[in-house]
């Protein structure tokens, strides 16, 4: 009877706790206190919190392995996080879905009545290289153990879209994916409080009231030819993008044909709301104490902040380029759009502009780099798998 209770002594969480985990069992239960008290996007950072917690219970097993014998027959079966990290994230298929969804909730209008702010979303792509440069070159010092795979991987925090970090870091460095996944969708969630400051030390309170033309009116037609059109591009320029923005501009095309209103719908909201829940999921799995708890870690954290202050920074700074050689006012303010996190990065740029000028509405002009960041974060992600994935 004794043993039977030792057993069972042993056989608790508790008496097989290790101090890591409770550590990143602690990590995910502050990730779920940020996502319900502060609102910090809850849809992702709720079940990344919660997949935290779970991985991290000893003896529970949700990120068990399936176990075969000699013959292939099936002994014990996987966990549940097992099976859905390499079932939708290793094969990149939940970030594909995500950014469909993504693209059925988009509108090119604002970016096709102003093509020029293509080059803020291009602009604003500056900060992941310049990231993967300084990983790299914290690698080559010895101050952190990085490959160049892993600061490509690392560099696309910078362009401060999700699904984009999780699709690069399961292909070229599977072992960062929760903390790249932490820091993409913390950072993202701390928009309105890291783009402010920046955007002001930027740019004087005359050029934050500059107030745009409105913007013409897009045609329909317009609207359903460009997302054929990108992913023509796209497949014969940069074939290593095609997936990301393939669905993306699939998900639009269902939007703006007109003609497939169920399946844009579901695109919309049961679709990608179920993909975001196994997505969350998913990437809490890789929040193991061995995976995370290490001065990497750390470095990740600070290299995404200045990826995405670097990427803010240059929106800002090409477009009071681009409006000093103008015809037409360009507020530098939507420059900070350029980075992916939509339609976050827009509001705060019509927030701050609004603050130098009551009348000055820029809602709809930031729309339009924001949106071509999300497609300048998928060519760089693109150009990463091609370059350095091989």
């Amino acid at each position: 009877m004794e043993n039977k209770l030792l057993n069972l002594l042993h056989d608790t969480g508790f008496y097989q706790l290790e101090l890591g985990q409770f550590v990143m069992m602690c990590v995910g239960l502050i990730l779920i206190f940020l996502a319900v008290k502060k609102g910090f996007e809850p849809l992702l950072l709720l079940p990344i919190g919660i997949g935290a917690v779970m991985v991290n219970i000893p003896g529970a097993g949700f990120m068990a392995a399936p176990v075969y014998d000699a013959a292939g027959h099936l002994v014990s079966p996987g966990g549940l996080q097992y099976y859905i990290y390499h079932g939708g994230i290793e094969t990149g298929l939940f970030p594909l879905l995500i950014f469909m969804g993504v693209g059925a909730m988009t509108d090119f209008g604002p970016m096709l009545a102003n093509p020029k702010t293509l080059l803020l979303g291009a602009a604003a792509q500056f900060g992941i290289f310049a990231t993967v440069i300084g990983a790299v070159v914290l690698g080559a010092a010895g101050i952190m153990d990085f490959t160049l795979a892993d600061a490509a991987a690392i560099g696309i925090i910078g362009g401060a879209d999700g699904p984009t970090a999780i699709f690069v870091a399961s292909r070229l460095a599977p072992d960062l994916l929760g903390a790249i996944a932490v820091a993409a969708y913390s950072y993202m969630a701390l928009v309105p409080l890291i783009q402010p400051p920046i955007m002001r030390a930027l740019t004087s309170k005359e050029e934050r009231a500059i107030k745009m033309v409105q913007l013409r009116v897009v045609s329909k037609k317009e609207k359903i030819i460009f997302p054929v059109v990108v992913i023509l591009l796209a497949a014969m320029f940069l074939p290593s993008a095609a997936p990301l923005l393939g669905m993306f501009c699939f998900g639009n095309l269902m939007k703006e044909c007109g003609v497939v209103d169920r399946l844009s719908d579901t695109a919309q909201n049961a679709l990608i709301n179920t993909v975001t829940i196994f997505l969350g999921l998913g990437v809490g799995s890789k929040l193991s104490s061995e995976d995370f708890l290490n001065v990497e870690t750390l470095g990740i954290l600070g290299l995404g902040l200045v990826a995405f202050s670097i990427g803010t920074a240059s929106g800002v700074i090409m477009a009071k380029i681009m409006n000093k050689y103008s015809a037409e006012d360009i507020n530098p303010l939507i420059g900070a759009a350029g980075v992916s996190a939509v339609p976050m990065a827009a509001r705060v740029a019509n927030k701050v502009g609004l603050e130098a000028n009551k009348q000055n509405f820029l809602l709809m002009h930031a729309m339009g780099p924001n949106v071509a960041g999300v497609i300048g974060s998928a060519v760089a992600a693109g150009v990463m798998l091609s370059y350095v994935g091989g």
